[in-house]
This record gives C-alpha cells, sequence and structure tokens, in this order.
C-alpha cells in the first residue's frame, strides 16, 4: 500500500537591497500533484511600506495577511506612528507560536522599508524568528538560493534584486514541478510600493 503525502508547492524570495526590498513568489497553487489554481497569491501588502511572501497553504496566508494588515492599522491609529518591519515580524512570530499546536502551514517572509532601513525576517510554521538580507522558502527554495548566493551582494539596488528575484524563481520552476505559472512582485523603497506580476 502507498502512503501518499500532499503539501502545496510554492517558491518565495525576499532580498534587501540597497535602498528597500523585493518579496516574490510564484503563482502556481497545488494539493500534492495536482494542480488546483495558476492566479493563487502568495505575495501580501500590509502597510505602505511592509509585505508578506509565502510558501504554504494558501488559506492561512491570506488568514495571517489579514490580520497582519488590521493589527497595523490599529496600531497607526493608537500611536500616531506605522508599525515597523520588526514589529510586524514579531507579532507574526507571537501569532504562528501561540497556534504552535494547531499550527497555521505557512513559512513566511517578512520585509519593508522604515526608520532604520531595509529589513527582511525569515519564519517558520511554529514561529522562528530570523533577520537576514535574502531568503527562499517553499519546495523550490534549493533551487532559488543557490542563484542568489551566487550574485546577491549588499550594494545592490532595487532594480537589480527585483531582476535576481525573477532569475532565481525561474530557476526553480525549470526543476520544481509544483511551483510555476508567472511570478508577484512587491518592490518597497522609502518613497515607494509597486507590485508586479511577470508572465513565464
Amino acid at each position: 500500500m502507498y502512503e501518499y503525502r500532499y503539501y502545496p508547492g510554492a517558491t518565495a524570495i525576499g532580498i534587501v537591497a540597497r535602498s528597500g526590498v523585493v518579496l516574490a513568489a510564484d503563482k502556481r497553487v497545488t494539493y500534492g500533484f495536482t494542480l488546483m489554481s495558476k492566479t493563487g497569491k502568495k505575495v501580501f501588502k500590509i502597510t505602505d511600506r511592509i509585505g508578506i511572501a509565502s510558501a504554504g497553504l494558501i488559506s492561512d496566508m491570506q488568514t495571517l495577511a489579514r490580520s497582519l494588515e488590521a493589527e497595523a492599522r490599529l496600531y497607526f491609529y493608537d500611536t500616531g506612528n506605522p508599525i515597523t518591519v520588526k514589529g510586524i515580524a514579531k507579532l507574526l512570530s507571537i501569532t504562528l507560536f501561540n497556534r504552535r499546536l494547531f499550527p497555521y502551514f505557512v513559512e513566511t517572509i517578512v520585509g519593508g522599508v522604515d526608520s532604520t532601513g531595509p529589513h527582511i525576517y525569515v519564519l517558520d510554521p511554529i514561529g522562528a524568528l530570523i533577520e537576514d538580507k535574502y531568503a527562499a522558502l517553499g519546495t523550490g527554495a534549493q533551487l532559488a538560493i543557490s542563484i542568489i548566493e551566487s550574485e546577491y551582494n549588499e550594494n545592490i539596488d532595487l532594480m537589480q534584486a527585483r531582476d535576481l528575484s525573477i532569475k532565481a524563481i525561474k530557476a526553480a520552476f525549470s526543476r520544481d514541478t509544483v511551483s510555476g505559472d508567472g511570478i508577484d512582485l512587491i518592490l518597497i523603497g522609502k518613497d515607494l510600493i509597486k507590485e508586479e506580476f511577470i508572465p513565464v
């Protein structure tokens, strides 16, 4: 008797550039090796300066994105100041840890720009929190991270980081059958937030 393991495929990337952050993910939604949709959204704008990119179950991503967006808005109403990237990442970390017995099935990159500069934070499904300069998550992560590591440098500008994200995710598409169908990106700078779709 065969045992089938169903898991959602994805490739999600975050890169810190000199003047901002790029978050990117593929659009394919799978359940095991069954293609459910070619138009899934895995990159979400949380505030005008913060976004998330995720790999995992779409429903859990959407729930967390809506919750973070609401909490960020409440924080602004209460304090009069925008929440920091670390603040959103820490809030998400606590949310995930509190659900550790019945976890959200997501790996998440929180990225954005605040008064201290551009940052990305990587979180696992139970809330471990690590700040990094670049990250890749999901089933295509090994292929994507190899491209990023070979070309990344700390002086990279935002458009170079965008191009590197696209190149890394396309490399994952070439070998990871459960990632594909285009790339969603969010480019976040000090005075910029731009969402893009790249057909592949």
